[in-house]
């Protein structure tokens, strides 16, 4: 099954125009660990993705988790601090619990009142990468890339790539990481 995957990647034309072009070393990313899982989370934003989707979505709003490397994302029309504050609330404190620690870069959209509420009421500690340091939450950076390249592969018209964003993380959630051994998907198979 392997080489027919090879296979077809080597003689798909989106494969071959989306794939790395690597035109300088990558930077080191510096390891943030976490605990135990779902304690720790890196948030970013996506976007505004032009051509914007059919739907009028222009974002992608992303959270991580450092342990398991699982992800969770959800479009947006705008990121606003509403938009936010939902998100955290269903798709990382609903269903994963309580996270000790956010992290997000310094967006206004990501730091404000209602977030710093948010933190406050569920006594989780919300701390910012440094600016122009985007390496500091490198786990959501390397996901964000990821995913807007596995949406790019898998688009046919550019403004269906909304439609794209679940199996995105479908292949990015069962893919191996090399950190960790195991998918996002099965942390039961990983050795500690």
């Amino acid at each position: 099954m392997e080489t027919d995957c090879v296979k077809h990647v080597r003689h798909c034309h989106r494969c071959q125009v989306y794939a790395d072009q690597i035109k300088a070393p990558p930077n080191e990313l510096r390891p943030m660990t976490a605990p135990w899982p779902f304690s720790m989370w890196g948030m970013d934003v996506i976007g505004p993705i032009n051509p914007k989707a059919s739907n009028g979505h222009m974002f992608i709003l992303v959270a991580i988790d450092y342990f398991t490397k699982w992800i969770e994302a959800v479009i947006l029309t705008s990121v606003t601090a509403k938009a936010v504050s939902r998100f955290l609330r269903r798709d990382v404190i609903a269903r994963y619990g309580v996270p000790a620690t956010i992290i997000t870069d310094n967006a206004k959209n990501l730091n404000n009142k209602v977030i710093d509420e948010l933190c406050a009421q569920f006594k989780i500690r919300h701390r910012n990468s440094t600016p122009y340091q985007p390496q500091m939450n490198g786990a959501v950076e390397a996901a964000n890339k990821n995913i807007k390249k596995i949406i790019e592969k898998m688009t046919v018209n550019y403004k269906d790539w909304h439609e794209m964003l679940p199996y995105a993380l479908l292949a990015y959630r069962t893919s191996i990481r090399t950190s960790t051994g195991a998918t996002p998907f099965s942390p039961e198979e990983r050795s500690f």
